[in-house]
């Protein structure tokens, strides 16, 4: 399989404190991949590494045979690798249509119908609250349009971090289906996510961070059987 999005050897401290440790992994093309562990073991700032928000000390990150490493993140998202941040970071005075205009907005074709029907046929309810000004929106609401604000960007790469965070059991079931369903489509996705049993019966491979490293990686059928990964980090 062809790797789309590779990071290798990554390093990023927070002024002298260490976050990645030399890091390395790959997603191909169609995949979804899952990055699991504790909170503070480094996956947010993977995220925020690739998409271009922090800058590494060393190491590489290559897209399509680029390295996008050091690139401001507005062009890495005009490249294809569109980032969905913890805590959604929708602009919740403007309403859900600016916020999907706004996702398309370094694109220099225009929006089609169709592109609307998508996030609609993907989202219902977002075709009803149109109009409304994003804030007043539930949080599963606000994540189905963070979701669909990222891919007006029409994203090859998507960055999904902790899509399910703070959301009721059903959202979180619907905000799953759809990740699966952007997938069969044919964009690639990163997944962080805290809800470890949701991400791997949902992603292809995974790999598991502890304290900025990468500890452990296999398809998510043998991590989903592992005794190591029960215990730690589905209950078991």
């Amino acid at each position: 399989m062809t790797s789309l999005l590779s990071v290798s050897n990554l390093e990023v401290a927070y002024g002298t404190i260490p976050a990645l440790r030399g890091i390395d992994l790959d997603v191909n093309k169609g995949e979804i991949v899952t990055l699991i562990g504790a909170n503070g073991a480094g996956k947010t700032t993977t995220l925020r590494t690739i998409s271009g928000l922090l800058k590494p000390k060393t190491g590489d990150v290559t897209y399509d045979g680029r390295t996008i490493t050091g690139i401001k993140p507005h062009v890495i998202t005009a490249m294809g690798v569109s980032h969905v941040p913890e805590g959604r970071g929708i602009f919740a005075n403007l309403t859900v249509n600016d916020n999907l205009e706004l996702g398309a907005y370094l694109r220099k074709d225009k929006i089609k119908q169709s592109e609307y029907e998508r996030i609609f046929t993907l989202f219902p309810v977002l075709k009803e609250r149109i109009k409304q000004s994003a804030g007043t929106l539930s949080g599963g609401e606000q994540q189905m349009l963070a979701i669909s604000r990222a891919l007006m960007s029409k994203p090859q790469v998507l960055l999904l971090d902790e899509p399910s965070l703070g959301l009721a059991p059903q959202m979180v079931q619907t905000i799953f289906r759809v990740i699966k369903e952007i997938n069969a489509e044919g964009t690639t996705i990163l997944l962080v996510e805290q809800n470890a049993h949701m991400a791997l019966v949902t992603a292809h491979r995974g790999y598991v961070m502890e304290t900025g490293r990468i500890v452990l990686t296999d398809d998510t059928k043998a991590m989903l059987s592992s005794d190591r990964i029960k215990k730690a980090y589905l209950g078991g």
